[in-house]
């Protein structure tokens, strides 16, 4: 299964972050550890939501759209 989530800084609560993995527990751990270069200022992190895929490539198609203008206003209704 692909992942594709969405995390809240916890310090920064305006600040959000669109990701996908296969294993989201460790990508999770990463980014609040500091191990990712575009969340590292902005930790720790709280997960926000997440939706499961079949497939890498739906989960990038997803992860795309929610980095859209159309994307952001459905993050901001749903999650």
């Amino acid at each position: 299964m692909y992942y594709v989530y969405i995390l809240q800084s916890i310090n920064n609560p305006e600040h959000f972050y669109v990701g996908y993995t296969n294993d989201l527990k460790r990508r999770l751990s990463t980014h609040n550890a500091g191990g990712a270069i575009h969340t590292n200022k902005f930790r720790p992190w709280n997960l926000r939501g997440y939706i499961a895929f079949d497939s890498e490539e739906k989960a990038q198609i997803f992860e795309n759209f929610l980095k859209s203008g159309n994307g952001r206003i459905f993050q901001k209704k749903f999650f």
